[in-house]
């Protein structure tokens, strides 16, 4: 008797032939795809191909890479040849195709053609969570992330890196000499195997320092003086690790702080957050619908003219001024231990005198109010003050903007906190399900639809979640309609 759950035999022929939707469970994930795909209309959202031809041979309809694409990156199958095999083995595929099986180099066509639609799906979706109410929230969390390019750090070239490089070369290719030389010497015959070793180091040296001298002249055609050989638009970025750095993208995203659903996002190869916070919280604002919204970043979205942007445009937010003072690591002063009178329109120094309104200058495009007092040199603080003969305060003309915003932080001292919890997770989640090597595409545009896929994929799998897959197609249905 045995004693063990037996199978069926593979060569068995089943009587009846089963049904490829009794493998598909009614709360399975594709089927919430298939639902939401169906629900589209592609030719609005900019497919090619919606409609056929009269002529030619047929083509997959978009619906039916769309679903592939969306089930891939769902399930952490970005890569068009993995597809292809999914498609050829795996039933859930199978049911959402129609046992459709394209060749990678379709599948792999479609993103590259089509990123722009694609894009349109991402945001489409939202749209769908802003009818359902689930971005009900008056709040969003922006932050930004570094991933990497499908470009190594060694074909990253800027001047520094160049000139690094080519010392180490020169370097290499004098020790190389200094150990032939003293061959030549000991060796009886003159000859030595070694040498030829060397000599052939040598000229590969040489022929890299051609190479280096070549994209040194290429740098100097660049606007920003950085060169990426295998992605031209991928850029070398700083991380927070002490001396390291990727070589990628900076993602933005806002992100809604109730049910943490990505509302808007950005690729940029831009190394930093400064002047990323009004564009974001428009894109913000316009995608959940709302008149007015609250945004929360931390210290590296500061910015005067971004921060006024926002306040023109009712969103209020919330960002910490940055802790950098020059003057507070020489042990000085700084600009916070003098107190401004608006009435008098005055400020009044750590001894008590008054700093006037002495002249206005522009400085990066902000016009500046300049104000000293007269007191300055028999000042009995000057020596903790300034080292100049007057102690100078700069203020920017709408600097009642960040006033205004330090009062509301001062009254909401869970903002930061709010922050971290709402968006940093969601780049720690991205990352994972997307591996080591971050990106697949290459350039600016095609990096941007890979990330609108991973970005509608983690909002899928939040909104199933939030709803249940039933739940979830009903209101799809009900919405499409």
């Amino acid at each position: 008797m045995k004693r063990f759950v037996e199978g069926d035999d593979p060569k068995q022929v089943a009587l009846l032939p089963e049904c490829v939707d009794d493998y598909i469970g009614q709360d399975n994930p594709v089927r919430v795809i298939d639902v939401f795909v169906d629900e589209l209309d592609l030719a609005e959202l900019g497919f090619d191909g919606s409609t056929p031809a009269i002529t030619g041979r047929p083509s997959y309809h978009p619906g039916v890479m769309l679903k592939i694409y969306i089930y891939g990156y769902l399930n952490r199958i970005p890569s068009s040849r993995r597809l292809e095999r999914e498609c050829q083995r795996n039933v859930e595929l199978m049911w959402l195709t129609g046992r459709l099986a394209p060749d990678f180099k379709t599948i792999a066509d479609f993103r590259r053609d089509t990123g722009a639609a694609i894009r349109n799906v991402c945001r489409r979706f939202v749209e769908l969570c802003r009818g359902l109410k689930l971005l009900s929230s008056d709040m969003v969390a922006i932050d930004g992330s570094k991933f990497k390019a499908s470009n190594s750090r060694d074909r990253n070239y800027t001047a520094g890196k160049i000139d690094k490089r080519q010392q180490q070369i020169e370097e290499s290719v004098q020790r190389y000499l200094d150990l032939i030389e003293t061959a030549d010497r000991t060796s009886p015959t003159g000859f030595d195997v070694k040498t030829v070793r060397l000599y052939e180091k040598i000229a590969r040296l040489r022929q890299q320092m051609r190479e280096l001298a070549r994209v040194k002249k290429q740098l100097e055609k660049q606007p920003d003086k950085q060169l990426s050989m295998t992605d031209p638009d991928a850029r070398s970025m700083a991380t927070s690790g002490r001396g390291s750095g990727i070589v990628g993208y900076n993602v933005q995203a806002a992100v809604d702080a109730k049910h943490h659903l990505i509302v808007a996002h950005e690729v940029t190869n831009v190394g930093n957050d400064h002047g990323q916070l009004s564009g974001m919280a428009l894109s913000a604002k316009s995608a959940m619908g709302k008149p007015k919204l609250k945004v929360v970043a931390d210290r590296g979205y500061f910015s005067g003219p971004e921060i006024r942007t926002c306040d023109l445009n009712k969103i209020r937010a919330y960002v910490p001024k940055p802790l950098t003072s020059a003057s507070r690591k020489k042990g000085l002063f700084t600009k916070a231990d003098f107190v401004y009178e608006s009435n008098s329109d005055v400020y009044r120094c750590p001894s008590g005198e008054r700093a006037i309104h002495q002249f206005n200058t522009v400085e990066n495009e902000m016009t500046l109010r300049v104000y000293w007092p007269s007191a300055c040199p028999r000042c009995h603080l000057k020596e903790r003050c300034s080292p100049s003969d007057y102690r100078r305060i700069r203020r920017w003309e709408h600097e009642n903007t960040l006033e205004a915003m330090q009062r509301r932080l001062d009254r909401k001292p869970d903002a930061m906190t709010i922050r971290r919890s709402t968006v940093e997770h969601v780049f720690g989640t991205l990352k994972h399900w997307m591996g080591p090597a971050h990106f697949l595409t290459r350039t600016l545009g095609r990096v941007s639809t890979e990330m609108s896929l991973q970005v509608l994929a983690y909002n899928l799998k939040r909104v199933m979640n939030i709803l249940g897959v039933a739940e979830m197609m009903k209101a799809m249905k009900v919405t499409g309609s």
